[in-house]
């Protein structure tokens, strides 16, 4: 480990640039430990200065064009990390790519970036690398979990000392595709105004710990190519000179072992399902743990309400997007108010937020509406798409989520779904998240799913995909029978299915695109389907 010392004042005070920030932020000693790895590797603050350092040395020696992207494919690691870092402290724009995506989904995105540098994992490099060439890129690079790679191998080569690149707020940091589910994937432009804001607004809201009141220690166990684990977690340790337990994947027994050396944790809901099933999930093994944050999907309130029986925590739930960062929030202070299940808290400060009808017109308190919104931390723009992005932003300013949800009277945000994922039917609207509701709460259902198929008759219908809990047997019809007896006639799905699991994608997101598309079905005789149906209409 190294002994120097860094001093925060070698950040250029002027400079906008995302990693002067966080850098100034590092704790004066930087021989402590920023980083343990689950093998006991550790790496002080120190350590990620010099190999930042290195690796933008090695950026900035291939002469690139301003604004160049370097588009990353790897596997998480530490070093991974690094070469985020190192990015933005040579001024370039960092593209992180999903693991899982293969090779056409691969050369959609390297065509449409046109990324000046490739990195990814040995194992990938022979198609990734001939993908690469053929779209003009000129440097591919391998980056190994286990510490090797053609990339480290050149930066070891670098200094260790790098002054990092002047840039503005308003100059590109990172483009973060989304994930496509209905059409072409699209890059969010995201700046360095866009990032830092965001990381110093939650610095704030969630209380983090600086090291003079006793620092707060971060366990880090998910991925790091999406806004939850890149940005929402990486730079809330980083801001706050905070610690990180380092987990190259989730592992329900290495978070439990970690908790008593930590204070924070970040996951998805599944992520808590996962550690509800875990005996060694008690009261003690988080007495020191001071906020679980939960996002990137919905979770259900009997996670939540298990969550704090087991615990004593409430989990804090918050809403964000690829293009946004973070959005809302559940109040982490007990002065902000109580943390409620089931909604994403409220406004962030500085986040406008509001809920729209089809006429652009602002629903009365508690109705559904679209939700747009607006503040320093919505991103540019969709890279390479002008009419898209004019498209998705109003004319005062402000970007249509595209999701669906309501406000309380308190303000608290509910996110009810996509409003693709909105059913028509019949002429009535149908929000699944609602239906979903219904459904998860009759005995034995462990989640479910409402997704719209084309129907003949009404346009569409729903059909619900249902997983039950471990040892428990329903039958379809009982659950459509039990929604009945509940609902308006025009919101009951008209088809269930039980099923063992449902599509997810890395972040937890069911994937409601490959359900529509697997219980597609139109029905034979439409007469005898408005029989079944029961009036549908009605």
């Amino acid at each position: 480990m190294a002994k120097t010392t860094y001093s925060p004042a070698k950040s250029a005070v002027a400079n906008d640039n995302l990693f002067a920030t966080l850098s100034a932020a590092f704790p004066k000693d930087c021989t402590a430990c920023a980083v343990e790895t689950e093998t006991g590797l550790e790496y002080s603050w120190q350590d990620l200065l010099d190999a930042t350092a290195m690796v933008a040395n090695l950026l900035e020696s291939l002469d690139l064009e301003p604004g160049a992207r370097i588009a990353v494919q790897v596997d998480k690691s530490v070093e991974a990390l690094i070469l985020y870092l190192a990015t933005l402290r040579a001024g370039l724009v960092y593209l992180p790519l999903n693991t899982a995506y293969q090779s056409a989904e691969m050369a959609y995105f390297i065509e449409d970036a046109r990324p000046a540098v490739v990195v990814c994992s040995g194992s990938n490099f022979g198609w990734i690398s001939k993908l690469a060439f053929q779209t003009g890129t000129a440097h591919v690079f391998t980056l190994n979990d286990d510490r090797t790679g053609s990339l480290l191998d050149r930066a070891a080569h670098f200094p260790r000392t790098h002054g990092v690149a002047d840039r503005s707020a308003d100059d590109l940091a990172a483009i973060i595709y989304t994930s496509g589910t209905t059409g072409r994937s699209k890059g969010a432009m995201l700046t360095h105004g866009n990032l830092l804001s965001n990381a110093l607004v939650l610095q704030k809201y969630w209380a983090w710990r600086s090291p003079a009141q006793g620092g707060d220690v971060l366990i880090h166990a998910l991925p790091i190519f999406h806004v939850h684990g890149l940005f929402v977690a990486i730079h809330g340790a980083l801001i706050n000179g905070s610690k990180m337990i380092w987990l190259a994947k989730f592992d329900p027994k290495a978070v439990l072992q970690a908790m008593p050396r930590a204070t924070v944790f970040m996951g998805v809901p599944t992520l808590y399902v996962r550690l509800l099933t875990e005996p060694g999930l008690t009261p003690e093994v988080v007495r020191n743990m001071r906020l679980f944050v939960s996002g990137s999907a919905p979770m259900l309130i009997e996670t939540f309400t298990d969550w704090r029986q087991r615990t004593g925590h409430a989990i804090l739930e918050r809403y964000g997007m690829s293009e946004t960062v973070m959005l809302t929030s559940n109040p982490c202070r007990p002065k902000d108010g109580k943390r409620i299940g089931g909604t994403v808290g409220r406004p962030l400060p500085g986040v406008q937020l509001r809920v729209q009808d089809e006429n652009a017109k602002s629903v009365p308190v508690g109705e559904i509406g679209g939700i747009e919104v607006k503040g320093p931390n919505v991103f540019k723009g969709y890279w390479n798409m002008p009419d898209k992005t004019a498209q998705e932003f109003t004319a005062d300013g402000f970007f249509k989520t595209g999701d669906v949800g309501r406000i309380d009277g308190n303000g608290y945000v509910t996110i009810v779904g996509r409003s693709k994922d909105l059913i028509i039917s019949g002429g009535y609207n149908v929000y699944p998240a609602e239906i979903e509701g219904y459904i998860n709460a009759i005995s034995g259902v462990a989640e479910s799913a409402l997704v719209g198929v084309p129907d003949a008759d009404f346009g569409e219908v729903g059909v619900a995909v249902v997983v039950t809990k471990p040892g428990v047997l329903l039958d379809a019809a009982a659950i459509i029978a039990q929604l009945k007896a509940t609902l308006a006639n025009f919101k009951v799905p008209k088809r269930c299915y039980v099923v063992a699991e449902l599509p997810r994608n890395a972040m937890g997101k069911v994937q409601k695109n490959l359900l529509r598309t697997e219980y597609h079905w139109r029905p034979v005789n439409a007469a005898r389907f408005r029989q079944e149906t029961n009036n549908h209409a009605g």
